[in-house]
């Protein structure tokens, strides 16, 4: 069960690399062109051989989307380093905070 498990994760991480999925950004794109280009005729070719009938203007459209991983990282970067920066006053507003409410409940 695990060598079934293993070699269909190492298929699958072989076609990615081999249809440029893992490479740079203008190969993954050349992918995704070729995708949407093969992907339609294939899906009605399908549909004709199991017999269904599925016109093209049931098939939905592919999802268009703007999405920058670059600018996604980048943006995550910029909000962890924010927090670390604002931590330690953050801890010492928090600690006196804590240390008033101790005194509170001790009177």
């Amino acid at each position: 069960r695990f060598l079934i498990k293993g070699g269909l994760a190492g298929a699958a991480v072989y076609v990615a690399y081999d249809q440029g999925l893992l490479g740079s950004g203008t190969e993954g794109a050349e992918a995704l062109r070729k995708a949407r280009e093969t992907l339609p005729p294939a899906i009605q070719e399908w549909t004709n051989y199991l017999g269904w009938e599925v016109r093209a203007a049931q098939l939905p459209s592919t999802p268009k989307f703007d999405f920058s991983l670059s600018n996604s990282w980048n943006k995550g970067v910029h909000r962890v380093m924010s927090a670390l920066s604002v931590a330690p006053t953050r801890a010492c507003e928090y600690t006196v905070e804590g240390w008033k409410y101790v005194k509170d409940l001790v009177k």
